[in-house]
């Protein structure tokens, strides 16, 4: 039983990543019915961000988070201003391998600038490990548990409660409609792609801590696995991704707690073909059908 609950608290940390990360496909396919593959990529260029405020500026972890956010929030931004919104109108195909071009841009130029090499991410937080009986949790875990559920609630808030939170609910539904009650749907999404980046470079910033390294390519594997989580939960829906990313996060700690962690991949990738052949809509969402 102890080593249950100690592979349940691996895997919420874990799983809380994947779920910042989720959430960013969530919201952009919710908006746009894009599925941005390039998100990935955000979440480890906040992961370098994080490494310049904590090893170069010396900054404490929290107002490291905070500019790492910030500045991949307005990466975001003009990463859909450039390369999405002028292909807004074209065919879903043309977007897609678009997302995919950028992803490798973005991965290729921080090797150019960076170099591929692994680097040792600073500890801004010296490591202590609490035991309760028999299940060990550390102060980094409590650290990346508690931030991903402040920042859960804050997007929360934020969906529900304010005015831009009701404009990304209403083009989501119909973008016609509500450009034709006076929102700015352009302004709208670009507020959507800034949230997302900002809550990928959240979970950068903490695997950074949590795992002790990075690197350019750091994004591609998280990245995909945040997707099949988001899809899992049911894509375009917040509570989907958050429920899709700890659920992938418990079940990828528990296959290698039972010593199968070569095999942890493709189970993660085995979950993404059976929920698309036996519910394609995941597990909070519905089935729609499309008028012809």
């Amino acid at each position: 039983m102890s080593s249950i609950f100690q592979q349940l608290i691996n895997g919420i940390s874990l799983g809380s990543i994947y779920a910042l990360i989720a959430l960013g496909y969530t919201m952009v396919y919710g908006i746009i019915k894009l599925i941005n593959f390039a998100h990935g990529d955000i979440y480890m260029i906040g992961a370098f961000l994080g490494y310049y405020f904590i090893n170069t500026l010396h900054l404490s972890l929290i107002p490291a988070l905070l500019l790492s956010m910030v500045i991949s929030a307005l990466l975001g931004v003009v990463t859909e201003f450039l390369a999405y919104r002028p292909l807004r109108n074209s065919t879903r195909i043309a977007v897609l391998i678009t997302a995919i071009g950028v992803s490798f841009l973005l991965e290729n130029l921080m090797i150019y600038f960076f170099g591929s090499n692994v680097r040792a991410f600073p500890q801004a937080i010296e490591k202590k490990v609490y035991t309760l009986g028999s299940v060990q949790i550390s102060n980094i875990q409590l650290v990346i548990i508690f931030i991903t559920l402040f920042l859960m609630i804050c997007l929360q808030f934020i969906v529900q409660k304010t005015k831009m939170g009701k404009a990304m609910r209403a083009v989501s539904v119909d973008t016609d409609a509500a450009r034709l009650m006076g929102i700015n749907v352009d302004l709208t999404i670009s507020f959507t792609f800034a949230i997302g980046s900002a809550l990928a470079a959240a979970g950068g910033v903490l695997i950074g801590l949590y795992y002790n390294s990075i690197n350019p390519l750091m994004g591609v594997v998280p990245g995909l696995k945040a997707f099949i989580a988001a899809v899992l939960g049911g894509i375009g829906l917040i509570p989907g991704a958050v429920l899709g990313g700890f659920a992938i996060g418990i079940l990828e700690t528990i296959v290698s707690a039972l010593g199968f962690s070569v095999f942890k991949d493709a189970f993660v990738y085995a979950i993404l073909i059976i929920i698309l052949l036996i519910k394609p809509s995941g597990l909070l969402g519905k089935n729609v059908k499309e008028k012809v």
